[in-house]
């Protein structure tokens, strides 16, 4: 079977360089530029690091290429994570977001609490109130947002949310490159 050219095109699809898999899976360039013309055979093992790098694996690489990917995600597809403290949950709503461009997230402050700071990296960041009311502090800014309000910015400076309010605030919160 030839393997290299789906490598190739699932290495592009990324946005990586033969160099960044090669740094990552402790190859060489010319390795990987090989593999892509289908002038070598990795072994298994190389080959599982390399799809991990590729965010995918074994099973989806061999896999039926006519399955498509899920387009439409419901409740059941949500997976939940609720701070130690319970001051806040993530409801991560598209299974394996980190593999994508970026990462849609629906996050509940409860009354009075925070989510986690975030220190600055690279990327963009967008949300949407859906319910309740926050503020959001973007270095040394301050923002009040309410229903209906949404925010965008680069985060560059540490920024973090709070519910001063009195009901539970829940926000869309889009994330690119994914970071959470």
């Amino acid at each position: 079977m030839q393997i290299g050219n789906k490598i190739k095109r699932l290495r592009l699809e990324s946005g990586m360089t033969q160099e960044e898999i090669a740094d990552r899976c402790e190859l060489t360039k010319g390795y990987i530029s090989q593999l892509e013309r289908d002038l070598t055979s990795p072994s298994i093992a190389t080959l599982e690091d390399i799809l991990e790098c590729l965010g995918t694996n074994l099973q989806q690489f061999f896999g039926d290429e006519a399955i498509d990917e899920q387009v439409v995600f419901t409740n059941s597809n949500y997976f939940v994570k609720e701070a130690a403290d319970q001051s806040y949950a993530i409801n991560w709503i598209v299974p394996n977001a980190k593999k994508r461009q970026m990462e849609p997230i629906i996050v509940e402050i409860r009354p009075n609490c925070s989510f986690e700071e975030d220190q600055p990296h690279q990327g963009e960041e967008f949300g949407m109130v859906l319910n309740g009311s926050l503020y959001l502090y973007l270095g040394k800014e301050r923002f009040r947002l309410k229903k209906g309000d949404c925010f965008m910015f680069k985060p560059n400076k540490t920024h973090v949310m709070k519910n001063t309010g009195k009901t539970v605030a829940r926000i869309l919160w889009i994330s690119t490159p994914p970071s959470f």
